[in-house]
């Protein structure tokens, strides 16, 4: 169950514990994916977001794997659970600039500012998350938890406003919603009338054995 937390306050580093820090990081990767300090002392390395969106996207190439609707605005799908994404960032990127690369990376329309990214972290059995501000440094977070993702890891999901921010979207992108929403309900109604259609004959067949002549 995620738990909110509020942000912990931001501890900066010198440039001798950043070394250190980095010579530890990549003695505890597992993945080769190490961290690679730079002469100006700006360093760079990968971090892994989970993509957990509920309302689905517009992209501008009509190849996905996701459940799509194609018009000629784009295709506007729902991506599959589970999908996970890695990003070779520096130190110097923000938490809005990573968001906007991830959605370059897979040709996504939309808006960024309709998208947030989260921190998520296991401690004593339970699973606190926090949306991080636009400022902060992705990179920098990766480095002071370590490599293990089960001590921190990404999450980017939709703003969570309590309700949707209808106006942030463009018409053709409603216009996708509707008709991925109107072909659900076609499937939802064809799946409910199969299955009474099945209740129905096993009914019949049961009344069928009930009144037989003997």
């Amino acid at each position: 169950q995620d738990v909110q937390k509020e942000s912990e306050p931001h501890v900066y580093l010198s440039k001798e514990e950043v070394k250190e820090k980095i010579q530890s990081y990549n003695s505890s990767v597992t993945d080769k994916l190490k961290m690679t300090l730079n002469a100006n002392g700006i360093y760079t390395g990968f971090i892994k977001v989970h993509l957990e969106l509920c309302r689905p996207i517009t992209v501008e190439s009509s190849q996905s794997q996701g459940r799509c609707d194609s018009s000629n605005n784009g295709t506007a799908f729902y991506l599959p659970d589970g999908c996970v994404n890695t990003l070779h960032i520096s130190s110097t990127n923000t938490v809005r600039e990573v968001i906007e690369a991830l959605l370059k990376k897979f040709f996504v329309a939309d808006n960024p500012a309709k998208f947030a990214l989260y921190k998520r972290c296991h401690k004593e059995d339970q699973v606190y998350t926090c949306k991080l501000s636009d400022r902060e440094h992705p990179l920098y977070l990766r480095l002071v938890a370590g490599p293990r993702t089960e001590m921190l890891s990404f999450v980017l999901r939709e703003h969570e406003t309590g309700e949707v921010m209808w106006e942030a979207f463009t018409i053709p992108e409603l216009r996708n919603f509707l008709r991925i929403l109107d072909k659900e309900e076609n499937e939802q109604l064809q799946i409910l009338k199969k299955r009474y259609a099945a209740y129905r004959d096993k009914l019949e067949e049961a009344l069928g054995g009930v009144w037989k002549p003997g």
